[in-house]
């Protein structure tokens, strides 16, 4: 019996951290196994935090029930990819110990921080210019400046920055690396040159250049499995680590999301967009994220923070299953009879309203019911994610066909929505886990190429990546209409409120209701 080629593709989220095994001679995903946690509860409102030693240990114990369920031997895995949550940032100090827990990409608590550093840099043109994106609270920058305002005995000890598919890589193989994709949502490189930015960094601290990791390119080995964790997994050490990335950089490469034209919609607590582009996409307005990819390339992305928490608060409320939550939405007519919801409830991202909640338009006697409620839930995060989308056409990327993934794909009835708001074909993948997949498949590229066998990435994903034709959700003309209608008010809505609710949230933070 010919011995097999294994790959693990790791994907560690805000929510749970999963992971992937496929063969690398068909593809095919073998076994899949996952470790839920929590947030840090009771912080101040904004923070959002992870301690990452959680992380590490949830990817031990799900790669150990993964090779498990795979009836993998140890000498099968040939190499290991990481997708991370974006953004978050890991301080270790000079013996690569964490220093405190990591804040995280949906952590809004910067927003003063990224004011004065934008501000340092001329303003917001300015700032674009430096790096191609603006300094927002989700990305990393601002959060490091935090640490050293607010805790600057942290700081002081600060040696390494990370972010969280870093600190495991850094944990699999002993060394600090960050490749381009995943350094591109930290707000201190220049994606045009895939450098650091001199006068980004000069904002924070004149000694920050040492403490960020060695950068490297998506196609090249992060290291190999050390000795320590390779016992603790139950694995030979040497294994070969790739790159690695972020989850939206490796949830392109498992979606098939690599060569210009495709658009890759990910619905999960937070919503993304993105495509594959040969050279940097800019946006002077900054709502566009200028990121590069995990494939060499550019990954021009929107990102909007509220999309399944709005549904499962709903969920909640009425204590449904999922099944149920989909029976009753499928219940309700396009539009929710004019229910309308602005979906800010941690704040937004794109558009940059950090101080914003969410808000129900269309109430009344006649409206008020479960399903249009629920409704109104499922569209309006929607509608926020089309907000990017149609800034991404104004840029020049237009989608013919949008890949769904995340928890919220697996619904029919979103699906439906997805197509009549963003008015083109839905389409899913038949491995729905897109992160750990690129991942996997990230890793089978690096060490084909470590073997010398020279492979584009591009090359693996049209023999891997299947699309799940039975799934598929073509838009309804007459929907389309109803919804162009309501993506009209729901952006003017959030436009007339970006007063308000800079006036409302220090009102909340005073009555202890945040």
């Amino acid at each position: 019996m010919t011995k097999r080629e294994l790959f693990l593709g790791i994907d560690s989220g805000t929510q749970s951290t999963k992971v992937l095994v496929i063969d690398g001679r068909t593809g095919k995903a073998l076994a899949t196994a996952a470790e839920a946690y929590d947030l840090i509860p009771g912080l101040p409102p904004g923070a959002k935090e992870q301690h990452p030693h959680t992380w590490r240990e949830a990817t031990s114990k799900a790669i150990r029930l993964a090779l498990k369920s795979a009836k993998a031997k140890p000498g099968e895995v040939k190499g290991i990819g990481v997708s991370g949550q974006q953004h978050g940032f890991v301080p270790l100090d000079k013996q690569g110990e964490v220093i405190r827990p990591a804040k995280l990409w949906c952590d809004t608590s910067t927003a003063a921080e990224c004011d004065e550093m934008m501000a340092k840099l001329g303003g917001l043109k300015a700032t674009i210019r430096a790096l191609g994106n603006a300094v927002l609270p989700g990305f990393t920058a601002s959060k490091i400046l935090w640490l050293k305002k607010h805790e600057p005995k942290n700081f002081a000890r600060l040696a390494t920055i990370l972010l969280p598919h870093d600190y495991l890589n850094y944990w699999l193989t002993g060394q600090a690396t960050m490749e381009y994709g995943d350094a591109s949502g930290t707000a201190l490189l220049d994606v045009r040159k895939r450098k650091w930015s001199e006068p980004v960094l000069k904002t924070i601290d004149a000694g920050l250049a040492g403490q960020l990791p060695r950068l490297i390119g998506s196609d090249q080995p992060a290291g190999q499995l050390q000795e320590s964790t390779a016992q603790a997994l139950g694995l030979p050490p040497g294994v070969l680590v790739s790159a690695g990335g972020g989850d939206n950089m490796m949830g392109a490469i498992g979606t098939g999301n690599t060569r210009p034209g495709v658009i890759t919609a990910s619905f999960g607590t937070s919503g993304t967009i993105y495509a594959c582009a040969d050279k940097p996409v800019v946006d002077p307005a900054g709502e566009i994220a200028a990121f590069c990819d995990s494939t060499n390339r550019w990954l021009p992305l929107l990102c909007t923070m509220n999309v399944t928490v709005a549904t499962e608060m709903i969920r909640d409320c009425f204590a449904w299953d999922v099944k149920k939550l989909d029976a009753t939405i499928a219940q309700a007519r396009a539009g929710a009879q004019g229910v309308l919801l602005l979906p800010y409830l941690e704040g937004e991202r794109t558009p940059n309203v950090p101080a914003g909640t969410g808000v129900l338009l269309g109430l009344n006697q006649r409206t008020c019911t479960p399903a249009n409620l629920a409704r109104s839930a499922m569209e309006g995060v929607t509608l926020g994610m089309n907000y990017g989308l149609r800034r991404l056409g104004e840029l020049g990327v237009k989608p013919t066909q949008i890949r769904a993934t995340g928890g919220g794909a697996k619904s029919k009835v979103w699906r439906q929505i997805m197509a009549d708001i963003f008015n083109a074909e839905v389409v899913t993948l038949k491995v729905s886990e897109g992160a750990a997949f690129g991942a996997a498949l990230q890793a089978l590229w690096c060490w084909k190429n470590q073997q010398g066998e020279k492979v584009s990435i591009t090359e693996i994903t049209d023999q891997f990546v299947q699309l799940n034709t039975a799934e598929t959700a073509q838009p309804k003309p007459e929907n389309v209409a109803v919804y162009q209608e309501l993506q009209g008010l729901q952006d003017e809505l959030s436009a007339s409120l970006r007063e308000v609710f800079a006036r409302h949230r220090p009102l909340v933070l005073k009555m202890g209701q945040a």
